[in-house]
């Protein structure tokens, strides 16, 4: 199958409905151990999305990715909107402006180009308790799925990838941001940027 601008917008609109139905989830999460506004933000940037798709125009996919990372990155909440900015940017990093149809190569490049600009500004790891922990196995799926998966495969992998990074944050100690400070009290208790990760992706695979 391929994927057109309509189909990534169907995409988009699904993970943000995600997004915004586990808000709660996600403040509650956040509480634990640090400012319990997760999902506001997270919130805001579904809304941002929404907001964004409805009015995407005839901008190629590339330009219409890298100003919707913008435009998040804008939005109050601590580090949750630059980073998923960033990350929202960096999945039309590699593609080309002309790309008006996706394949299974497209996704590939997609997902490389998304975890390299996040590789630029931040150095957390598997492990570190961060939404890498959702973001780097989501990658490193796609990366290795074989070269007959198409878009949906690719997807799908990536969004089971992240969900089962996201559970194992569970079993981490926290080494970033007000979490930090608690260390080994935050084993049991999922990373929130994970799990918000991890929903973003299951959004993009189920709207497919």
């Amino acid at each position: 199958m391929r994927l057109d601008r309509n189909g990534l917008g169907q995409m988009l609109l699904c993970a943000a409905r995600r997004l915004s139905e586990n808000a709660d989830r996600l403040s509650e999460i956040d509480s634990r151990f640090g400012d319990g506004d997760h999902g506001i933000t997270m919130n805001k940037i579904a809304r941002l999305i929404e907001e964004q798709v409805l009015s995407w125009g005839e901008r190629p996919i590339a330009v219409f990715l890298d100003d919707l990372g913008m435009a998040a990155m804008e939005v109050k909440g601590g580090s949750a909107g630059p980073l998923y900015g960033t990350m929202i940017s960096g999945l039309g990093m590699r593609l080309g402006e002309e790309e008006s149809e996706l394949d299974g190569d497209s996704v590939r490049r997609m997902f490389a180009g998304c975890l390299a600009e996040m590789e630029e500004i931040t150095t957390a790891k598997v492990g570190d308790k961060t939404m890498m922990d959702a973001l780097i196995p989501a990658a490193e799926a796609v990366r290795e799925a074989g070269s007959d998966a198409d878009v949906k495969a690719l997807f799908t992998a990536a969004a089971e990838a992240a969900e089962d990074g996201a559970k194992a944050s569970e079993g981490f100690v926290s080494k970033y941001g007000r979490a930090r400070s608690y260390k080994e009290q935050t084993i049991g208790t999922p990373d929130a940027g994970a799990v918000s990760t991890a929903l973003f992706l299951r959004g993009l695979a189920d709207g497919l």
